[in-house]
C-alpha cells in the first residue's frame, strides 16, 4: 500500500529522473517515524508529569541500579548535555522532589545525584507508558521483522556513535 513517501518519491522521479532517490525512500520514512515517536514520547512523559529532559535524567539514574545515584559528570555523559545545563536540570528536579543531592563519600568536594522514591515512581510509570506507545508504533511488525529492523537500524547508527 503506497504511503506519502511513495508519492513524494514518485513526484521527484517525474521531475528529476536523473537522481538516485533511494535514500529518500528510507530516510524520509525514518524522519516521519521520528516525528510520530517524538509525539508518543512527549505524551507518555506528560501523562506522568515529566518533560523529555526530565525523563532522560531520571532514566539515567534509574538505569544505574540501586541506590540509583550518579555523579553530575556521569549524568552529563549519559544525557549528552553541558555542565551548566545539567546543574540547571538537577536544580529543577531537586525542587520537584524527584532527586536529591548527597555528598560523595569518595570525594569530599564531590556530590552525587540520587533518585528519590517519587522520582523512581515517575520514571517507572513514564517508561511503562512509553513502551506501551512504542509497541503500538511497531505493531505492524512480527518478531522476526522487528529483530531485522533493529539490526538494520543498528548498522546505520553505529558509525555515527563510534566517531
Amino acid at each position: 500500500m503506497p504511503d506519502e513517501v511513495d508519492r513524494l518519491v514518485e513526484d521527484w522521479r517525474r521531475e528529476r529522473s536523473d537522481l538516485d532517490l533511494r535514500p529518500l525512500e528510507v530516510l524520509s520514512r525514518v524522519s516521519r517515524l521520528s516525528h510520530h515517536l517524538d509525539r508518543a514520547r512527549r505524551a507518555a512523559f506528560a501523562e506522568h508529569g515529566l518533560e523529555s529532559w526530565e525523563f532522560d535524567v531520571l532514566a539515567a539514574l534509574r538505569r544505574a541500579g540501586a541506590p540509583y545515584q550518579l555523579s553530575p559528570g556521569r549524568l552529563i555523559r549519559e544525557t549528552l548535555v553541558t555542565s551548566g545545563n545539567m546543574t540547571n536540570r538537577v536544580d529543577r528536579l531537586l525542587t520537584r522532589g524527584l532527586v536529591e543531592r548527597l555528598p560523595d563519600p569518595d570525594d569530599r568536594r564531590g556530590v552525587l545525584v540520587r533518585l528519590t522514591e517519587q522520582g523512581r515512581t515517575a520514571v517507572d510509570g513514564a517508561l511503562e507508558e512509553l513502551l506501551r506507545r512504542e509497541r503500538q508504533l511497531l505493531g505492524g511488525l512480527d518478531d522476526q521483522e522487528h529483530a531485522r529492523l533493529a539490526g538494520l537500524l543498528r548498522d546505520l547508527v553505529t558509525p555515527f556513535e563510534t566517531s
